[in-house]
């Protein structure tokens, strides 16, 4: 795992002074040490680094497995491992909320949790996490034709929320998955902003 200086503080919590210009301070600081986590208690604030990082390599996962959440630097496997933990122990269902602008990389975001969640999975089920990762991952072309358009601010911007389902067996294994879409944004058929453009799939 590539070693990165600390700067700043890790939680937002421990900031002396709470207002708007400290908090994006810290971020910024964080930032340029090429830490993109940090923590407000147990929500994980991630910048978008637009570049490949060793940070999800196999000796993170081992670093994280079974950890508490504040053991480790922020990190989104923490946050998995929280929720994986959760269903595991508890056997009580879990949800990770993944929330952003367009283009702040909530897709990256849930297959880099799905990542962790196969590479953690008892042995017999990791073959079936990668599968279904794989499936959930690959309809998103599919979801993204009829669902993403260019707009002003991005040219590949999803226009609809997403709910993605993983299902576990009582042994805490997977054993398929659920994409559910909602809030279609069904305006842009008939009309776009200036600059704009309809659903991919019009294009195709």
């Amino acid at each position: 795992m590539a070693m990165q200086r600390e700067a700043g503080v890790q939680d937002f919590v421990l900031l002396d002074h709470v207002s708007m210009e400290k908090f994006m301070d810290n971020l910024r600081k964080r930032f340029q040490v090429g830490s993109i986590y940090t923590y407000i208690g147990e929500v994980c604030v991630s910048m978008n680094p637009y570049r490949q990082m060793n940070i999800y390599g196999p000796e993170t996962i081992r670093k994280y497995k079974g950890r508490e959440l504040f053991e480790n630097a922020p990190h989104v496997f923490a946050i998995a491992d929280a929720a994986y933990r959760v269903l595991k122990q508890r056997q009580q269902d879990t949800c990770i909320l993944i929330s952003g602008e367009s283009g702040a990389g909530k897709t990256e975001a849930s297959k880099i949790i799905m990542k962790y969640i196969a590479a953690v999975t008892n042995a017999q089920g990791q073959n079936e996490i990668e599968r279904v990762k794989n499936v959930l991952i690959q309809s998103n072309a599919i979801l993204e034709t009829f669902g993403n358009a260019k707009t002003n601010r991005n040219d590949n911007s999803s226009r609809f929320g997403k709910y993605m389902d993983i299902e576990f067996d009582y042994k805490a294994d997977p054993v398929g998955g659920i994409i559910t879409n909602y809030l279609l944004e069904k305006s842009r058929v008939v009309q776009q902003q200036p600059g704009e453009r309809n659903f991919h799939s019009f294009y195709q």
